[in-house]
């Protein structure tokens, strides 16, 4: 027979430990080898027991799941988790993702998808709730569309960046459009930052390039 998956518990219910200890015990390829009421006890015992699963509740008192995570994973690389947590906002679900959960459940779930998460995740695959991995979905969707869609010039930095272009000095910017020697500066601050340039003629090449003014 297989050697037993050996899981750590930690959640600062002990009703919650209780419930799962008790379910978990029933499968046979399952082993609970502790439980953690707070987040430095997790570390500690993940340290010292090297489970090959930790269920992680995200919010437990002194440290929370995340930070136990991570200071897990720096200690011990190869124990997997599994985020088991009554909260399904969008912050607990990236950060939970971020720093290494390779599945991300919430506590109403059926015990049947918990087993499942378990013992996929000890395989090295990953496992999400729909209604978790729909917003995952939509996060990632929307870096895309940030990713491809370069932030917006207004119409004052096309007009700079086309006198720019010209190679006119910021005073006789300023004086053509009637705006201060300051302004300016903070025009062209502002244009390097969304057009990613180093200086004035990477500036103007990028502009070039996206459209955005023609020689």
């Amino acid at each position: 027979m297989a050697e037993p998956i050996n899981i750590l518990i930690a959640d600062d219910h002990p009703v919650v430990r209780e419930g799962l200890i008790t379910m978990i015990k029933r499968e046979p390829d399952f082993r609970v080898v502790g439980e953690a009421a707070n987040g430095v006890e997790a570390v500690n015992k993940a340290k010292e027991l090297k489970p090959d699963i930790v269920l992680m509740d995200l919010r437990m008192p002194e440290l929370d799941g995340v930070e136990a995570i991570r200071q897990i994973s720096l200690a011990e690389p190869n124990i997997k988790f599994i985020i088991l947590t009554t909260y399904s906002d969008d912050e607990y679900i990236f950060r939970g993702i971020e720093v290494g959960a390779r599945a991300y459940l919430l506590k109403d779930a059926p015990r049947a998808d918990l087993f499942k998460a378990i013992r996929a995740v000890y395989r090295g695959e990953s496992l999400i709730q729909p209604v978790v991995a729909s917003k995952v979905l939509d996060r990632f969707a929307e870096l895309s569309r940030q990713a491809q869609a370069p932030e917006t010039l207004s119409e004052r930095e096309v007009e700079v960046l086309r006198l720019m272009s010209k190679g006119d000095a910021n005073k006789e910017i300023a004086a053509q459009l009637h705006i201060t020697d300051s302004t300016v500066k903070t025009h062209i601050s502002s244009i390097f930052q969304k057009l990613n340039a180093k200086d004035r003629t990477e500036a103007v090449m990028q502009a070039i390039k996206r459209g955005i003014i023609k020689i």
